[in-house]
């Protein structure tokens, strides 16, 4: 799916963010850009912005993207934020529920798996004034909304301003945050997040072992393991919502069931634990030989260990993975997890007599599949 698109810039010299419209009439009121496949002269009236596949070779005293690629990903009232470069990022769309803001690319850890390898950049600023901008924008029956990166909390005072404009401006949607917990080992962190008082921020975290040792080597940062547990303790604490987050693979999967115990007897408090399967992206396929291992070979681990933790009252699921990999005793933890626009099946899979319940795969892990992927008939 087309998140972004890139044109020619007119009368932009600052970042804009803004609301798209292909109703002429809204698109003269605030925090609206039009959009248009034809340009005619009458509707260069009073406009804030336009988009246009057209060519344009005259200046209309306004900010304008021309010779864009295509519109067609752009629904009505998505947000978009539009560069001094010409690109036009869609960093909000109204008809999908996985909207994620990506806090910053920077990270104090560096996962052998990771998705999104960090950059040693300075964004911080940047990213904050277009999500400061996007906020109040979202529609205020937004379900939930994501952040992500990088390390969000490498934000610094930055990441509890952010929170605090989305309590203010979001007071009903789900906030999930993916962070490694590390600076929660911190005591004063966590009280801050407290203090905010929002009780739908959830805190996705990481942990891959209950050995202090596999954990840092798979996040590749020493002393990782003690703090992101004494964060998570942080966190609880204050009555913060903790999701541990333990990714499938080699180095993970020989000590699954022991987390598992070490999870309900350390943290029985944790309000979701979420197994997810591996993505063939990032860093993964450098250190593939590390990590990659079927997930039908680890699928009696995955039972006994969703099973410990769901029978003593911890809310289990499983991510990521193709129904036919996960044993049926624990198929009602399976969850259609896969963000709409990276989700994907293999070509097999439509004659599927469960393809609606399985979640499929991302799009970048058709090129590395089980060899047991057998449809249901």
């Amino acid at each position: 799916m087309l998140l972004k698109t890139k044109g020619k810039a007119l009368n932009i010299d600052k970042v804009i963010v803004s609301k798209v419209t292909r109703d002429i009439n809204k698109a003269r009121l605030q925090n609206y850009i039009y959009l248009t496949e034809s340009l005619n002269e009458f509707e260069c009236v009073n406009l804030n912005g336009l988009i246009t596949p057209e060519n344009i070779v005259t200046s209309l005293g306004f900010p304008v993207v021309f010779a864009v690629g295509s519109l067609d990903h752009l629904s009505e009232d998505d947000i978009v934020s539009i560069g001094v470069d010409g690109n036009v990022n869609t960093i909000y769309r109204v008809n999908s529920p996985h909207n994620t803001i990506m806090a910053t690319e920077r990270c104090n850890s560096n996962c052998l798996m990771c998705s999104q390898p960090p950059k040693d950049k300075d964004d911080v600023e940047y990213l904050f004034n277009i999500y400061k901008q996007m906020i109040p924008l979202v529609p205020k029956d937004c379900m939930e909304l994501g952040i992500s990166g990088g390390e969000p909390t490498l934000m610094g005072i930055h990441f509890f301003e952010l929170l605090e404009l989305i309590t203010e401006q979001l007071p009903n949607t789900e906030v999930h945050i993916l962070t490694n917990g590390r600076i929660f080992a911190w005591n004063e962190m966590a009280y801050r997040v407290s203090r905010i008082n929002n009780p739908r921020l959830m805190f996705g975290i990481p942990v891959y072992s209950d050995f202090y040792q596999t954990h840092d080597y798979i996040v590749q940062a020493e002393n990782a393991f003690h703090q992101t547990i004494l964060g998570i303790q942080n966190l609880s604490r204050y009555d913060l919502r903790v999701e541990i987050r333990v990714v499938l693979h080699k180095l993970s999967i020989p000590r699954l069931v022991k987390l598992s115990k070490f999870i309900y007897k350390n943290m029985p408090y944790v309000s979701h634990v979420a197994f997810m399967g591996l993505e063939y992206i990032g860093y993964t396929p450098f250190n593939i030989d590390k990590l990659w291992i079927d997930p039908y070979e680890y699928k009696e681990a995955l039972e006994e260990s969703v099973l410990i933790l769901s029978e003593k009252g911890i809310h289990t699921s499983i991510y990521n993975t193709p129904l036919c990999l996960i044993p049926e005793k624990i198929w009602g933890n399976n969850r259609k997890s896969i963000s709409d626009w990276k989700n994907e099946y293999l070509e097999e899979c439509q004659v599927c007599t469960k393809l609606d319940q399985c979640g499929g795969f991302f799009r970048w892990n058709l090129k590395k599949t089980s060899n047991y992927i057998t449809p249901f008939n």
